[in-house]
């Protein structure tokens, strides 16, 4: 037995034309086609498949068979498809980027990078979009080594040579630990305290960072490359350290973990940066996402006493 053949384009336009109308002669309409052409076109698509679509007879409108309406679903999919491919192929030609990577920093609040990126897909549907998740240098390294056409990094991209940063907002990082913690249990913590006990660490590889410690005041370290990891650790009271406020603001409430009062190590203020390539400038998928970021970041307030971490 045969297998089918391949139907065009114009067949397919027509068939779905007949089913959202109604009738052969409102496709016409539609389509600015005479009802003969219409006629004509499905009838070659029948015969390409092998089936029939429609019930013509004992009823005014075209009714779609059985095998006319497991057909429609895989109709409309590729008219879909056709237009996904037209709505591209026209972004490209008005310089649009077919796809962006984009790299944030880790401390970045979820709620903020959700948002852009769900207002994002509605306003860049043909973009893809790569995102990567790093933390400290790592974000800039990437942007530098083209891995990433765009970054929000921490204060460490500021000074690099041929990146150029945009503010993007900041986020406090405070002190934390376990309620169960010898330093969460303390009423009043003393100066130099934090030393006596581990502190975990946020660190990456990158070149920019290697080796380098930033707000660690305890000799005694665990250094984990996973945000999420230390969150879980301290949250078993396996050490103290520094968090992004807004991500540990629910286990404040909750209590399970709690805010430490320490006159030597209050926390800081951790800025963002929207960073690129000084040769290579954003597209305009690109650009509108640093300009949201930067656009929201303008309304962080900082916590008063906190300096630069």
């Amino acid at each position: 037995m045969a297998g089918p053949g391949t139907p065009t384009f114009d067949q397919l336009r027509i068939f779905l034309a007949i089913v959202d109308t109604g009738s052969f002669a409102a496709a016409g309409r539609k389509l600015n086609r005479a009802v003969s052409v219409i006629s004509y076109g499905i009838a070659n698509l029948e015969t390409q498949l092998g089936l029939t679509l429609f019930e013509r007879e004992g009823t005014r409108k075209p009714k779609l068979t059985v095998a006319g309406r497991a057909v429609l679903a895989e109709v409309r999919a590729v008219s879909h498809g056709i237009d996904g491919l037209r709505a591209t192929v026209k972004g490209l030609l008005e310089g649009l980027e077919a796809e962006v990577d984009l790299a944030i920093d880790v401390m970045l609040p979820p709620e903020r990078v959700g948002r852009v990126l769900r207002t994002f897909a509605v306003e860049f549907p043909t973009v893809q979009l790569r995102l990567h998740v790093e933390a400290l240098g790592a974000i800039t390294a990437m942007v530098l080594d083209r891995k990433a056409a765009i970054g929000i990094s921490g204060p460490l991209a500021a000074g690099i040579e041929g990146v150029e940063c945009i503010s993007a907002g900041s986020v406090p990082m405070v002190p934390v630990a376990a309620p169960d913690h010898p330093l969460g249990r303390m009423e009043r913590i003393a100066p130099g305290a934090g030393r006596d006990y581990t502190q975990l660490v946020l660190t990456d590889r990158s070149r920019f960072t290697e080796g380098q410690d930033y707000s660690v005041l305890s000799p005694k370290t665990w250094r984990l490359a996973d945000l999420g990891a230390k969150h879980a650790l301290l949250r078993e009271g396996i050490g103290w350290g520094n968090m992004p406020l807004p991500l540990i603001e629910p286990d404040l409430v909750a209590g399970t973990l709690v805010r430490l009062v320490m006159p030597d190590h209050p926390g800081g203020i951790y800025r963002f940066a929207g960073v690129w390539r000084r040769d290579t400038p954003p597209g305009p998928a690109a650009s509108w996402l640093l300009d949201q970021f930067v656009r929201i970041g303008r309304n962080d307030v900082e916590e008063n006493g906190l300096g630069d971490v």
